[in-house]
């Protein structure tokens, strides 16, 4: 699976120099998704020009930083053994999660993408071959997200996905606008770390504490299941993000929420 090394190592790197000069500029710029990670329950920054890029096409990455509200979502390009007891976890404790897959998990692992949608969590869309997707033309696009649609449909009778996800957190407003056209929305995350090395653990302790120290109100909380070390840090950091009075709710109430918070914006 590709990386998200520009969300994960939480360094933003965008140019936006020139276009405010020339508005069409910003369509062909790729932007890497990433931030300072959050700290002391204080949800990170996108910065007021990203914000407004996003709020253009309804795309988010975190929620009210009033409500004491997570949500969590899995990357899954693979199987690395660690998804069903992040299922078991899920379940026990009665945590709604998303599961954005790639066309080859759905192929390689129908059993469990089944179990996803069994046990009520969602699923999304990050693309059927984990492309680039800021390089693609909007055929390519259009091609990568509904080839995903497809199989899955055939593996489990979804129709559809409705929330994306672009491999690696590149984008530009083109990828963000043939999404919406297409009537997908983009999902982005406020909470992430390296976890994607599957011959590399690090410990549940290290899964653990990044959770907990970067937790704030409106988390959307990225992880990939190939990850030994955030299997077994799951149940506890569910637990303990309980105790503080957090609550687990699900991409749909995140979206009813900011939705609603931009009509009386308007």
């Amino acid at each position: 699976m590709a990386t998200h090394i520009a969300g994960i190592f939480m360094a933003i790197f965008l140019v936006i120099v020139g276009v405010i000069v020339n508005p069409f500029a910003v369509q062909a710029e790729a932007f890497h998704w990433g931030f300072k990670k959050a700290t002391d329950g204080v949800p990170p920054s996108a910065g007021a020009q990203l914000d407004q890029l996003l709020d253009e096409y309804g795309a988010i990455y975190k929620g009210r930083d009033d409500k004491k509200v997570v949500y969590l979502t899995f990357d899954n390009g693979y199987e690395n053994g660690y998804t069903e007891s992040i299922l078991d976890t899920l379940k026990k404790e009665k945590a709604p999660a998303t599961f954005f897959l790639t066309g080859h998990y759905v192929k390689s692992a129908s059993d469990l993408v089944k179990r996803m949608v069994k046990d009520g969590h969602g699923i999304g869309n990050h693309s059927y071959d984990h492309p680039n997707m800021a390089n693609l033309s909007e055929k390519q696009m259009k091609d990568e997200w509904e080839r995903l649609d497809d199989i899955l449909r055939a593996t489990t009778g979804q129709k559809r996905t409705i929330y994306a996800r672009p491999p690696e957190g590149v984008f530009n407003a083109k990828l963000l606008q043939v999404g919406n056209d297409l009537g997908y929305r983009h999902i982005f995350w406020s909470i992430a770390f390296i976890d994607w090395h599957r011959d590399q653990p690090k410990g549940k302790a290290y899964a653990y504490n990044e959770l907990m120290n970067q937790l704030h109100p409106g988390a959307v909380i990225l992880m990939h299941t190939v990850s030994s070390d955030n299997a077994e840090a799951l149940p506890d950091f569910i637990r303990e993000a309980k105790k503080q009075g957090y609550k687990f709710h699900t991409l749909d109430q995140l979206v009813d929420e900011y939705d609603n918070k931009q009509s009386n914006i308007q």
